[in-house]
């Protein structure tokens, strides 16, 4: 019996990662695709993840919508917050330097 199990085991075990392989290669993943779409004018320094974390962090709320804007020569995160109150309000980060304006 234990005989039995060990090849099945390994050929599931190279089924299943060979299934995994085929479908990370197909589908970009979505922070991929949105960079491509809306890159902005002027190189970024703060990224738009970081720009989430740290408004995440110093307001204690969610951000729930995220877009980049351009203001002039400058590059402006945007991002829509949920709190805990369930208040929603805007939060714009400067993309050269972080901060918060």
């Amino acid at each position: 019996m234990n005989a039995l199990r060990r090849p099945t085991t390994a050929a599931l075990a190279l089924v299943l990662m060979a299934g995994g392989a085929v479908a990370g290669a197909v589908a970009p993943s979505p922070p991929q695709a949105v960079a491509r779409r809306s890159p902005p004018r002027i190189a970024a320094r703060v990224s738009m993840d970081q720009a989430v974390m740290l408004a995440e962090h110093r307001y204690r709320a969610r951000v729930v919508r995220a877009e980049t804007r351009t203001e002039g020569d400058r590059t402006i995160y945007v991002l829509r917050m949920l709190d805990g109150a369930g208040r929603v309000f805007s939060v714009r980060v400067d993309a050269a330097s972080g901060t918060i304006l």
